[in-house]
């Protein structure tokens, strides 16, 4: 009897070997270089891919397209390469990879594809709400390093979906221009403040190609409700990371692989008569001293 179709699908066609050798060998002839290993490793893992799965040329084809369409949705106020990496798990592992923080560190998540690096800086206690949609909340938070010594003068850099789960560049025919977005200094002790709107857990946006793929895998697409922030300071790591609602029941399975124990909090109600702030979220976030040889991140503006 013949090998099964499963066993001789699985076959790779010596071709691809061949190839990728020869591939690698061009570039050791052009000389040493991180770029040189991560395209020899890379081509030689896709050439090894393609023989296994052989793909019709149709399907291949399909493939490009697709790979095509995800440029064509990245402009200034979306990057849809970044959502396809958050998606199948790819930016969630480059955080783990890149960014190990000792114990009482806060842990580091990916950037996501809705973060814009224009939004201007505002007075401490500002509200990033600039439409008023939604229920009022008060993020109160210190900086400080592993020691517990607050970080004066940090920037802090915020920014998260509204009640419905949109984020306002994903959004922007019916929120307003930088709406739930802020960029904060803390002050002497560290310390930040700031009001916006309690948000809304998210759904992945199905409108592009990644969606659209996802969909068709059968994947989750429901984020957790939470918020974003980014924090640099002199001497320090860049932290870039997000604080989720403990409460909300996507945390277990959230769709681009970005919970983790340290980053769930309680969006805790206000009791009644203490004013017009319905929740409340107070948190501390710990930067991680520069590494020595690491290029400093001040994220200075």
């Amino acid at each position: 009897m013949g090998a099964s179709h499963e066993s001789a699908s699985r076959i790779v066609h010596p071709a691809s070997r061949t190839i990728a050798d020869e591939f690698v060998r061009r570039l050791q002839e052009a000389g040493p270089s991180r770029l040189a290993d991560v395209a020899g490793t890379s081509v030689t893992l896709l050439h090894a891919l393609l023989a296994e799965l052989r793909p019709t040329r149709d399907e291949f084809l399909a493939a490009i397209e697709f790979l095509t369409e995800v440029g064509h949705h990245t402009d200034a106020r979306c990057q849809e390469w970044v959502l396809l990496a958050d998606v199948v798990g790819l930016a969630s592992l480059m955080e783990d990879i890149n960014h190990q923080r000792p114990s009482g560190a806060t842990p580091n998540t990916s950037t996501g594809p809705f973060y814009r690096a224009d939004v201007p800086v505002l007075p401490f206690g500002a509200d990033i709400s600039r439409d008023g949609k939604g229920e009022p909340l008060l993020v109160e938070g210190r900086v400080q390093d592993l020691d517990g010594r607050g970080l004066s003068g940090a920037l802090v850099e915020v920014w998260h979906a509204n009640a419905k789960g949109l984020y306002e560049n994903q959004d922007p025919d019916h929120q307003p221009e930088h709406n739930l977005r802020g960029r904060f200094r803390t002050d002497g002790q560290g310390r930040f403040r700031f009001a916006s709107v309690k948000p809304g857990g998210t759904t992945l946006p199905t409108g592009g190609p990644v969606g659209r793929l996802a969909e068709r895998l059968g994947l989750r697409l429901n984020r957790p409700a939470h918020i974003h922030f980014r924090v640099s300071a002199a001497g320090f790591q860049t932290l870039t990371t997000q604080i989720f609602d403990k409460a909300d029941a996507a945390v277990r399975d959230d769709a681009i692989f970005g919970v983790k124990p340290g980053l769930m909090a309680e969006f805790h109600a206000h009791p009644a008569g203490a004013g017009s702030r319905r929740y409340g979220l107070d948190l501390t976030l710990v930067l991680c001293p520069q590494s020595s040889g690491q290029p400093e991140q001040t994220g200075r503006i």
